[in-house]
Order: C-alpha cells, then structure tokens, then sequence
C-alpha cells in the first residue's frame, strides 16, 4: 500500500490531473454563481425574483389558492358535500402566433376543491384538508409534502375535517351518513384559533415547450353545499394572487358566489410542493469534465508498473474522493449565499440533502475512479481504457438526455449521477420528472450502489484476469 501511495505521488502527471480534477469543478461553478442573475416584473417593472415560500419544513412551496373560511376556536369540525368541478385550460397557442386562444372547458388532473384547517392564511403555514381531485380522487393533504389516497368515489361526495388539539382527522362519505376515515395529521403546534373553511385551487397545464417544461393558465370550480357549521360571517381571501401592473386588479384571480347555503367556489394556483426553482447541484456543472480529469488518472494508474489493483484501487478511491468532496464544499455554500442576492434562488433542500450534494459528489468521483482503474487493467493500455471508461460513465446519460430512455439510468454506471440529486419528486405535482430537467428513476443511494456494484465488478475482474496472467 505505502510503495502505491509514493509511485502516485511521485508522479507529476497524476498529481496534477487530479488537481484539475478539483480545480475545474471551483472554477466553473464559482464563474455560474458570479454570472447568474435574474429579475421578475409584471410587464411594467423588472425587479429581483422573490424568494420561494417556505413550508413548514423549511421546504419551497406552493401555497396559492381560493379560501373562504371563518375562525375556528378550540376543536370542531367543518363538513360539505362537493357536487361537481369544472374547469377551464388555457391551451397552447399555435406555433408563430402570440397569445393563443381563450381558455376552454376542462381540468387538470391535479385540480382540486375541498375543506381546509388552516393556521391563519399566511402563505406556507401549517394546514390539512380534505379534496376531491379532478382525476385521483379523494385525497387527504397536510403541510405541502404529505398526501393520502381516499376512495375515487363520484359526486356528489361529502368531505369532513375534524380538529382534536393538533390533530386533524379527515372522512368522507357517499350519502352523508356513513362515513370513511382518509387519513390523520399531526401538526403540532397549532394555536388555539385557526381558520376553517372552503378551498378550490388548479395547478397550471403543464407542457413541454421548446425551452422546457411550461405552465398554462387553469383554474377550478367547485360548488359545495350542506356546509358545516353556519355560524357567523365568512371571509373569502385569494391566497398568493399576483396583480395585474396596475396594482389592484387579480390576474386570473378567484372568487366566490353564494346563493342562499350554496356556495360556488372558484380557484387558480396549487397547495404542494414547489419544483420550478433549480437544485443546488446545478453549480457543480464542473463535474463533469472533472470526472473525466479523475478518469484519465485512474486509467493510467491502473495499467502503470506492478498491478497490484486492491491498493491501487485504496489509494486512486481516496485521492478521487477529495477532489470531488472539496469543490463541491467551496461551491455549494458559496452558490447558497451568493446565488439569492442576485435574484437566483436555489430550491431549498434543507442541510441533510446539501452534505449529501457535497459528499456525494467525493462518492461520484472515487467509485468512478475504481471502476475505470479497473477497466483500464482489463484494457491493459490506457488509451483504450479511457475511451472505455468515458463511454461507460457518460455515453448512458447522455443517450437518455436524447430521450433514449431514462431506464439507461437504472441499469449503467450512469446511475451514480444520481447521488448528487437533491430535488425530489412528488407524486401528486404533476411535473416532467425526467433526465432532462435534472431527476433519475432511482433514489439517489439507490443510483450509487448501481454505479459502486459496477466498480467492484470491474476491480474483481481485473483482478482474476491478473492472477490468471501471472499463473500462465
């Protein structure tokens, strides 16, 4: 092991790669950070874009949506029958034209409309509710991240949230009298009054467009009636409309119409996740011609002198580990405090998934590092192994980033690029969770041990190749 470690850091070429190695990654993600910027307006005005609304969990959200509601002192309940929703959708204009063609008749999968307890309606605080969907049913939410399947009974369907200290309890039923509980939250914390009431809201259209995923104009209509309790005046808020550049009139506001106990609700916008924001691990863009700095060492290491592989693969695995780690170190918080200042906000992960951004980038680049010492010594010359080893890392990703198939993700050592993946995917945010706009079909530990089960079973190749060399 010691004579590996010397013969590694006797040799300027390889120490200067893996310099590179490290160096290009800082380079590159420092040059994106001081570079990025961004601004919002509203047709009259451009300003610095604002920053995501928070969750309880510290998590970016979505929280706009039409309320009407009236206090709810201690515990109780509110119930509703739903009727029916309907819709409308913005569709995409035809190529070369401007605006398009006004909204027409429908819903999006997501839209929804139900009975809500919420902590005061200050966008990202703590609520549950309970909603029929346009296409899943009946669901119950709680604080954006949290979601429970109900029944896919049709209307009308009465909805109930029951309120015991912190916790919320949802039912629903076919016929208002026997009743199915959907699910139970735990809050915690919530003050002694809360809001309690009605709620429609209608995630955007979501289609690809030739830059990307794109949003669309919808909105939802509910109407409810046998609405529980009567007692005093409801208040009707839009939670997160936007104006109009004059200040005061709602673009694509809501709204309520009540006829007598009827009450016809009408709402945009979403209560979830947020993903339109870019992960942090966007900064490391450097990585990847650093991985391939890291490649050509562990190539040429692997076929130089005695091969004596496992103490090769030690010492290349630990240098590789530390050219990758200590970038992503520097960029990351740097990119964390810079970023915001100029309009650009990274979607917030929270500590846990940005150490496992940084660590996991030092993970990427050691399991690389040891399985292209491995094909290098079954190659036996380091130029083909480092053509083989590049092709092997990279070729998968970036066929499916042609739209091949994202399954070459699942299934080659291009799987490990997921460890430094901290946006996650949610099943009820409709959304293009593909290659191309940064997610992997695989867990982001579940992708590096497919790339780590190549890399040992690179190294064990090479290294039954070499013994069965030196028997013959």
């Amino acid at each position: 092991m010691e004579s590996e470690w010397t013969r590694f850091g006797k040799t300027r070429r390889w120490v200067i790669g893996m310099v590179a190695a490290a160096l290009i990654p800082v380079v590159a993600g420092l040059a994106l950070v001081v570079s990025s910027r961004a601004t919002c307006g509203n047709q009259a005005t451009e300003e610095p874009c604002p920053a995501p609304i928070l969750g309880p969990g510290g998590q970016a959200v979505e929280d706009k949506f039409y309320f009407v509601h009236q206090p709810l002192r201690g515990d109780g309940s509110i119930t509703a029958r739903v009727n029916g929703m309907t819709g409308r959708i913005k569709e995409p204009p035809p190529p070369g034209t401007g605006a398009g063609p006004p909204p027409v008749p429908g819903l999006v999968p997501w839209a929804k409309a139900g009975v809500m307890v919420k902590d005061g309606i200050r966008r990202g605080s703590r609520y549950a509710a309970v909603m029929v969907t346009a296409e899943h049913g009946v669901r119950m939410q709680h604080n954006f991240t949290e979601d429970v399947a109900g029944s896919a009974g049709p209307y009308p369907r009465w909805l109930r949230l029951t309120r015991t200290g912190d916790r919320l309890t949802g039912y629903e039923s076919a016929d208002g009298q026997k009743w199915t509980e959907v699910g139970k939250a735990d809050l915690g914390g919530l003050p002694g009054t809360v809001e309690i009431g009605l709620f429609a809201a209608s995630p955007g259209a979501l289609t690809m467009a030739g830059g990307g995923p794109e949003s669309r104009f919808s909105e939802a209509t509910a109407v409810f009636d046998q609405v529980s309790p009567q007692a005093g005046p409801w208040k009707s808020d839009d939670i997160g409309v936007q104006m109009e550049p004059d200040g005061v009139t709602p673009h694509h506001g809501g709204g309520l119409s009540r006829s007598g106990g009827t009450f016809t609700v009408t709402g945009t916008g979403d209560i979830a996740p947020g993903t339109e924001w870019q992960p942090i691990e966007r900064t490391l863009i450097g990585a990847f011609p650093g991985l391939i700095a890291v490649i050509v060492v562990a190539v040429s290491f692997g076929t130089a002198g005695r091969r004596r592989l496992v103490p090769k693969a030690v010492v290349i695995g630990t240098v590789a580990f530390v050219s990758g780690v200590i970038p992503a170190a520097v960029v990351v918080p740097i990119a964390l405090r810079i970023l915001p200042s100029n309009g650009v906000h990274p979607l917030p992960a929270g500590l846990p998934a940005y150490l496992q951004v940084i660590v996991g980038t030092g993970l990427l680049f050691a399991a690389v590092a040891v399985l292209s010492l491995g094909i290098g010594a079954l190659f036996g010359r380091a130029a083909a192994g480092i053509v083989a080893a590049v092709a092997a890392v990279f070729l998968p990703y970036a066929l499916a980033l042609a739209g091949v198939g994202d399954w070459l993700l699942a299934v080659t050592p291009a799987a490990g690029f997921a460890i430094q993946q901290s946006a996650r995917e949610y099943a009820q945010v409709e959304g293009f969770y593909t290659a191309l706009t940064g997610y992997f079909p695989l867990a982001p530990w579940a992708g590096f041990a497919v790339l780590c089960a190549y890399a040992a079973l690179g190294l064990g190749l090479a290294v039954v190749m070499e013994r069965r060399r030196r028997l013959h």
